[in-house]
């Protein structure tokens, strides 16, 4: 998460000189996307600044500052070498004795401004990965012998690296055999398979040789700032961009997704409303040849190009022009191309913004329904908020009217779905905590001194008073945690899944164009995600490593071993400061062990939870193989009983979920041996639609949290004492939500906020 505010003694303390500002905004302004860079990779002069203003600010500013010196350094070079070469199969402990001397010298590049040593290691990756598809490509014309007993390790994270050439080259073998006898058990025949491969062998040699000085500075300056702990980075200019993309949910552009087929820059998705698709002009599919900026410019060739070089270009600023060059998907690829003008515009990114939907539970005991949230991530558009702009994107604003909607459609309880958010903005954090309690602290900040400070809601009103539960799992994390953590500590909802991912950490996004004073439209020297606080429950407790423990937990998928906050090395340790002064505002604990009954007996009796178990099995124990045989018979008879499980799991999903079955396309169950642009159009844009689609397909996880509330909603409706100990203040809030024939008696308090407010937020 960040906080966007930056701090006036960072301001204050680091400039750069006029003249390295001035050389930082001519080299910026200049560069022009490239098919090919020209090899070896030098850095720049602004990368060098960027990546000592970055060292000032980490070893002053950062919550757990630490020098930068030979020790730093030879931590730095181990993330390097692993975040360029984690599977081991470019470097050998021959070229790793070559770069050793390096492993100390790392402090004093970034300190003298000299960057020539991190960039020989990048340019000596790229030259062996380079050399190694190449040799893969020369095995391919004599094929291979599939009657041996050999053995691929494909999961190299903890082998040894090879010593030499040989052995490297041995390696390297056995993985372009892998590759073609995955498409051989697909069905594909020699010849198929060899062109297959030559074409997409060539592929990646062609793009390694497209990576550039940005690419190189950013995969080392990632590893300087993970090296201080695993949530500070340094986002360049590319990353940058996309960041505050994802932050605010909007962009200024065509509307259109993008994706890379073969050497065309190709439309993935039209964004209903945007420019692109209201010009009835463009077609999923279409492969844009050429770019041009405003309505006479020059046309710029892009065949070839990289994905994110064609999408700069396209992207601007809202209200001006941008010309295509478009070969329709329908024609072939010597087609004379279309010039389209487009006319470029805000674009809401409202794929990943919050949605709703209602799931309806009938038992024994009757029918309810369930409101539910999906919350992809806590977003909030900074800049337009500060702006003024009356319809910044926010999470929390966003909430709150699907909230009123709910209530609107008369559910009994709201489930919170939280599932893989991780995280955003903390203020969002606060207010959305806001909607479900009254008024009081939230989160505890802690700074580098010691200073704590307290946040929360300070405004009366709730937006939502009833039974809610929060679901969770590995992939809930920061902004998420505080969320949650908030609504535990004050007993205002259940918390339901798996222990989250346990992010402690508040980070601030620090400009390094504004502390270096350059000037321009466009980032030149990209940005700090630095840690400079952490968060703390108002219980004392930390979030950190721990994570927020589920009130009622689901089976764990096995995400913990190599997912989460806990498998990192350089984690901050779990610690614990004095309660911030809160009350709770409900108890949960006099239904809860009622309600982990009802669960446990219904998930016993239920054939959709059975069969989400013993395929999470069956996914353990795939996940956990680290090689494969490069035998074809045993090989094909292990394909044959992976599909015949699969087979079982389908016929098992059609008897739960009728024409809503998972897996109906048999084929694709089944490894095809392709890469994603090695498929046909149609069964790619099948596959993104299935995956958007995905939120509206059977979810036992996400059903049962609702039977929960369900059974929450019955046990308050039929209990007039226990409504006034798991309500939040002692059911006192006005209880719009509860039907007529309730026989609890409400006091006077406070009116319930009316459909569709923020709780008297002004969210």
């Amino acid at each position: 998460m960040k906080l966007r505010t930056l701090s006036t003694a960072i301001l204050l303390t680091f400039t750069v000189t006029g003249a390295m500002a001035q050389s930082a905004a001519d080299m910026g302004a200049g560069r022009r996307p490239h098919k090919e860079s020209v090899f070896p990779l030098k850095p720049t002069d602004q990368e060098a600044a960027a990546a000592q203003i970055s060292a000032r600010l980490l070893t002053r500013f950062h919550y757990d500052a630490q020098p930068l010196d030979d020790a730093m350094s030879a931590k730095i070079y181990d993330a390097y070498i692993k975040a360029l070469d984690g599977d081991k199969m470019q470097f050998t402990q021959a070229d790793l004795a070559k770069l050793k001397p390096y492993r100390t010298q790392l402090d004093d590049a970034i300190w003298n401004s000299d960057l020539s040593a991190p960039f020989d290691i990048f340019n000596l990756y790229v030259q062996r990965a380079i050399q190694h598809w190449t040799y893969a490509r020369s095995l391919l014309a004599k094929g291979f012998d599939f009657n041996t007993h050999e053995v691929y390790q494909y999961d190299r994270k903890k082998a040894d690296w090879a010593p030499d050439d040989v052995a490297l080259n041995d390696l390297w073998r056995k993985r372009t055999m892998n590759d073609w006898l995955r498409l051989k058990l697909a069905g594909k025949k020699d010849d198929e398979i060899r062109a297959l491969l030559e074409k997409r062998y060539n592929g990646y040699i062609e793009r390694t040789k497209q990576v550039d000085d940005q690419d190189a500075f950013q995969s080392f300056m990632t590893a300087y700032a993970e090296t201080t702990d695993p949530h500070t980075d340094y986002l360049g200019p590319r990353e940058a961009e996309q960041f505050d993309i994802m932050m605010r949910l909007s962009l200024e552009g065509i509307g259109a997704q993008l994706m890379l087929r073969d050497d065309y820059v190709a439309i993935a998705e039209l964004v209903p409303g945007g420019p692109a698709i209201k010009s009835n002009k463009l077609h999923l599919g279409d492969r844009i040849a050429a770019v041009g900026q405003g309505t006479e410019g020059p046309m710029v060739d892009v065949i070839g190009w990289r994905l994110d070089d064609v999408v700069n270009l396209i992207r601007g600023k809202k209200g001006s022009t941008v010309r295509l060059d478009v070969i329709p998907a329908d024609k072939g690829l010597d087609a004379k191309p279309e010039r389209i003008a487009l006319v470029r515009q805000k674009i809401q990114v409202e794929d990943m913004a919050a949605s709703k939907k209602i799931i309806e539970i009938k038992d024994a005991k009757g029918a309810h329904k369930i409101g539910v949230i999906d919350l992809p991530s806590f977003y909030s558009d900074f800049d337009g908020r500060q702006d003024g702009d009356k319809n910044y994107k926010s999470a929390t604003r966003d909430v709150a009217k699907l909230i009123g909607e709910l209530k609107q459609a008369g559910v009994e309880g709201i489930v919170m779905d939280l599932r893989d958010d991780g995280g955003g903005s903390l203020t969002e954090a606060n207010q959305m905590t806001g909607l479900f309690i009254d008024k009081g602290p939230v989160v505890q900040v802690r700074d580098s001194r010691g200073h704590v400070d307290v946040q929360g809601d300070d405004q009366a009103g709730m937006a939502w008073d009833g039974p809610l539960a929060v679901l969770v799992n590995r992939g809930s994390a920061s902004a998420s945690e505080i969320f949650t953590a908030a609504i535990k500590d004050y007993g205002r909802g259940i918390i339901i899944g798996n222990p989250t991912f346990g992010k402690g950490t508040v980070q601030n996004l620090v400009n390094l164009d504004r502390i270096a004073q350059t000037h321009g439209d466009k980032s030149q020297f990209g940005e700090l995600k630095m840690t400079i606080a952490e968060f703390f429950r108002i219980n004392g407790g930390s979030t950190q490593l721990k994570g927020v423990t589920p009130d009622i937990e689901y089976p764990r998928t096995g995400a913990e071993k190599d997912y989460g906050e806990s498998t990192y090395d350089n984690a901050l340790p779990w610690t614990q400061i004095a309660p911030a002064e809160y009350q709770p505002v409900a108890n949960i604990q006099p239904y809860l062990a009622t309600l982990k009954g009802e669960h446990d007996a219904r998930v016993a009796q239920s054939p959709a939870w059975k069969l989400m178990l013993d395929e999470l099995a069956a996914y353990q124990k795939l996940r956990d193989k680290t090689s494969v045989s490069l035998n074809y018979a045993q090989r094909e008879a292990e394909r044959k009983q992976l599909d015949a499980q699969q087979a079982e799991f389908r016929a098992r999903h059609k008897l739960l979920d009728g024409k809503n079955a998972k897996g109906d396309d048999d084929a694709a169950q089944l490894d095809d041996g392709l890469d994603p642009n090695e498929r046909s159009l149609k069964s790619v844009l099948k596959e993104e639609k299935d995956v958007k689609n995905a939120r509206n397909k059977p979810d036992p996880e996400l059903r049962e949290t609702a039977h929960v509330l369900a059974d929450a909603y019955d046990l308050i409706h039929a209990n007039q004492t226990l409504a006034g100990q798991v309500l939040p203040y002692g059911g006192k809030m006005g209880n719009a939500w509860l039907k007529p024939a309730v026989t609890v008696v409400v006091k006077h308090g406070p009116s319930p906020a009316p459909a569709g407010s923020t709780g008297g937020h002004g969210h």
